[in-house]
């Protein structure tokens, strides 16, 4: 039996691993993205075209994006700051702005939410006020109702955005790459199956915001990996996989929220940051 005050929110009870996650959402989606420039992907030079910069030069710059995601990602495991946080949220916020920039659908924007939602998550707990640079603690000291409220909505929001998005690919743009995805799994008729399972994320969207349950972020979890899983069946690089960690993280995140553990009556105190 767990007595009286041996039951903590799991923001607390967590220690390091709720940082850890949110920090590996961010590490992935900028190694991920990352490798994509070193290795050069046609897709992107119309991103560059929206600033100006024409296809010859492109082609130069993109290793050198990628070299400075990776050491982003990077970064953000072993070096934690303020400074790469801020400009993790700014960079894959405008990342994901070039997609209906450059003339795709605006649901490419949303549905990369876990790329910008986890580093605005990260800042809503370190804030922007304090030094820059100094690498912050590995572990979170115990969170304000006001900070914990805040930080779960805004991976409440990410999650609900991310799935909306890409729901609003199939059910509304019907993104051809979605059927290709399902014909190399052996559906019969991919065609029909896009709309429908964007329907299906919708109606998870609004699950997230309605009545959010740890059981359905473990299996929304599940779900993304899942889909994005497809990626590798249908040919494409593993970093594609990697790239959505963030898509992974939020979920996750919310699962070690708000699922209370049981832990000793008398904790240590943690540092604060």
């Amino acid at each position: 039996m767990i007595t009286q005050g041996a039951v903590q929110s799991s923001d607390e009870a967590a220690g390091p691993i709720l940082p850890w996650v949110l920090r590996a959402g961010v590490a992935g989606c900028f190694i991920g993205h990352g490798a994509f420039g070193i290795i050069t992907k046609a897709a992107w030079v119309p991103y560059f075209a929206v600033g100006g910069i024409g296809e010859p030069l492109a082609w130069r710059l993109m290793p050198i994006v990628g070299t400075m995601d990776i050491i982003m990602g990077v970064l953000a495991l072993v070096w934690p700051c303020r400074a790469l946080f801020i400009w993790a949220a700014l960079w894959a916020t405008w990342t994901a702005l070039l997609r209906p920039l450059s003339g795709e659908p605006v649901w490419e924007a949303i549905e990369r939410a876990g790329n910008y939602g986890v580093p605005f998550a990260l800042l809503a707990v370190v804030g922007t006020n304090g030094p820059l640079f100094t690498r912050l603690s590995f572990r979170w000291p115990r969170l304000e109702p006001a900070k914990r409220t805040l930080l779960t909505w805004i991976l409440r929001l990410t999650t609900a955005a991310l799935l909306v998005g890409h729901g609003g690919l199939g059910l509304i743009a019907h993104k051809a790459g979605l059927a290709r995805h399902y014909a190399a799994l052996g559906a019969s008729q991919p065609a029909a199956l896009v709309p429908a399972i964007g329907a299906f994320e919708f109606f998870l969207a609004a699950l997230v915001l309605l009545r959010p349950r740890p059981g359905l972020f473990v299996a929304i979890c599940v779900w993304k990996i899942s889909t994005e899983s497809l990626f590798l069946v249908a040919g494409a690089p593993i970093w594609e996989l990697i790239e959505r960690f963030g898509s992974y993280a939020a979920p996750l995140a919310l699962v070690l929220l708000l699922v209370p553990r049981p832990v000793d009556a008398t904790p240590s105190m943690l540092p604060a940051t």
